[in-house]
């Protein structure tokens, strides 16, 4: 039942994730047709690329310190996929030798697993959370493969944002004869 609920749930997010990217795509074709004439950054570009290779919309928006986040993130995840795979493969292989009721099999059940093959509930537990923890790592997976698809999105069109010497943003103290009382004000200066 547990292995249904979390397939369950990876499939829902998988579709949402998928329908956010389409979402995001869908706006980016709208809005931005062609770049800007200033710069020539397209937020559009940016998304198609990182959502093909990851890290390519942060070359693209010249970003590149990024790339080590983007693959140290993706990477990660990767081995801890992999390994927990591995783990899972292992137990299983050792809870079938361990309940198998024959015990000329024991010799082939590997440590750690062998010392406990009195109580193959133990690896039936262990087994479990390692499954689990594969669906996590993909999951964990498909998530920064989209903040990085975000990132290069919102970096693309942060691009274009102006911003120069006429635009001001300041605090100053005041007193209002409204409230009768003393402030201070965030005070927004457009020339």
């Amino acid at each position: 039942m547990q292995f249904k609920t979390t397939s369950l749930f990876i499939y829902f997010f998988l579709c949402f994730c998928l329908q956010t990217a389409i979402a995001q795509l869908d706006s980016a074709f709208l809005l931005n047709k062609k770049p800007t004439k200033d710069t020539g950054y397209s937020p559009r570009k940016a998304i198609i690329r990182s959502a093909i290779i990851p890290g390519w919309g942060q070359i693209t928006n010249k970003k590149i310190w990024k790339l080590p986040l983007v693959y140290g993130a993706l990477g990660t995840t990767t081995y801890l996929f992999f390994r927990n795979i591995n783990q899972y493969n292992e137990a299983k292989k050792a809870y079938i030798l361990a309940t198998d009721n024959d015990p000329s099999n024991d010799i082939q059940i590997p440590q750690p697993y062998y010392s406990v093959k009195s109580q193959p509930e133990r690896i039936r537990v262990f087994r479990n959370a390692v499954r689990q923890n594969v669906d996590y790592s993909a999951v964990f997976f498909i998530l920064f493969w989209g903040l990085n698809v975000v990132d290069a999105a919102v970096d693309a069109h942060l691009k274009t944002f102006d911003v120069n010497d006429k635009l001001s943003l300041q605090f100053k103290g005041g007193y209002s004869p409204m409230a009768r009382t003393n402030g201070l004000s965030l005070v927004m200066r457009i020339k």
